[in-house]
């Protein structure tokens, strides 16, 4: 009998494939830091924020590059982590409740606490509260990135951890975006898109297993979204849920998650970090980095996931819940708890929600994001690098 493999996923084919995608982003990172702090920085702001097209809202105002990349481009990215989510959820490493119960308990506590210690740093500026969730996800490139330069110190259990513990970072994230960041709502645009959401359905229901009908409600989905005063790229998460998937590759949902992941890892991405990543470093002191708003993120970030992640492993195992990744010794344990605090891609992405017309708390909030990240990037590192093997 002929043995039908099942098509490896998107973040089996980055295990193997290992830091390429990360290195893309940290370049593209590196170019907007440099940018941002050259004499070419008046330019590369304005390219950004040129008026590229027309008023869709008036919540949006004028279309630019900036707004394009984040509310247009950013819906494919976050129509991959809806296919991988739904993917995993059926096939994957979260398929059964066995499989999801190592991952959930810190990725639950490594969300909880960030936005704890964020509250608790921010308290004394109530306009500061609506920044609670950036610190609260993992960014899956970048992690995986500093994990797959360690090689041979980090055995595979923990990359899975890693991965896992991301992914339902990823979904926490995305249900805060629908939640606590829709200031509005246009219920005319978002009938449309509920319209657009049940022709996905009628097509699913009907059997239709060719990809392209569905790619067009998709398209109009996220443009009614857009309009609708839910960000946009949650019509990317919600249309990869009704995406059809089977077990060969032929399925609607492999075809469509193997075409689009190279442009994401490669193209998305990286553009999105070169239009996020550029902040002003000329005027950053100690007391600017200890204000609030960059100190909340950066403590989040780098105390708050890795005791969030390192005490959600160790609880889930000490009470026999779930068993502890094989392979793996403490220290291990704690150097991947580390790694989860680079928040880079949905912190970024999150910042600019939580403060869309304020964009001074926004260069405050990079500033912490890059803090915070590049602090359990380096430590995490490091306890990888030195610590015993199990």
């Amino acid at each position: 009998m002929t043995t039908i493999e099942r098509p490896r996923s998107i973040f089996e084919r980055m295990l193997a494939n290992e830091a390429s995608a990360g290195v893309a982003l940290m370049m593209a990172s590196m170019v907007a830091i440099s940018l941002a702090n050259s004499p070419a920085a008046g330019s590369y702001f304005a390219f950004l924020h040129a008026h590229t097209g027309p008023v869709l809202s008036d919540k949006l105002g004028p279309m630019t590059p900036h707004l394009w990349i984040n509310d247009g481009l950013m819906a494919i990215f976050f129509l991959l982590v809806g296919l991988e989510i739904k993917r995993e959820l059926i096939s994957g490493r979260l398929s059964s409740w066995q499989q999801r119960r190592l991952p959930a308990v810190p990725a639950l506590l490594g969300m909880a606490l960030p936005a704890l210690i964020f509250l608790i740093a921010s308290r004394h500026e109530p306009s500061l509260s609506n920044g609670w969730a950036i610190p609260a996800a993992t960014d899956i490139a970048f992690a995986v990135g500093v994990l797959a330069l360690l090689g041979r110190y980090a055995p595979p259990s923990l990359k899975l951890l890693l991965l896992s513990v991301a992914i339902i970072d990823d979904m926490g994230a995305v249900a805060i975006i629908a939640l606590f960041y829709t200031s509005f709502l246009n219920l005319g645009a978002l009938a449309a898109a509920v319209g657009a959401g049940l022709a996905m359905y009628a097509l699913k229901r009907n059997g239709v297993e060719r990809l392209w009908p569905y790619l067009v409600p998709l398209l109009a989905m996220w443009f009614a979204t857009l309009l609708s005063g839910v960000h946009a790229t949650i019509a990317g998460v919600v249309g990869a849920f009704l995406i059809p998937y089977g077990a060969s590759a032929k399925s609607p949902l492999v075809r469509l998650e193997h075409g689009i992941a190279p442009w994401v890892g490669f193209a998305i991405v990286p553009i999105f970090g070169f239009a996020n990543a550029g902040v002003d470093l000329s005027g950053i002191s100690i007391s600017a980095i200890l204000a609030p708003l960059p100190l909340g993120i950066a403590a989040g970030l780098f105390v708050g996931k890795q005791i969030g992640v390192f005490g959600g492993v160790a609880l889930a195992v000490k009470t026999g819940l779930a068993e502890k990744p094989a392979g793996a010794s403490w220290l291990q344990i704690y150097g991947v708890s580390l790694l989860c605090g680079i928040g880079f891609t949905m912190s970024l992405f999150i910042s600019s929600l939580a403060f869309p017309l304020d964009p001074t708390f926004v260069e405050e909030a990079k500033v912490g994001i890059l803090l915070g990240s590049l602090l359990s990037a380096l430590l995490g590192a490091v306890v990888l690098r030195f610590a015993p093997k199990a």
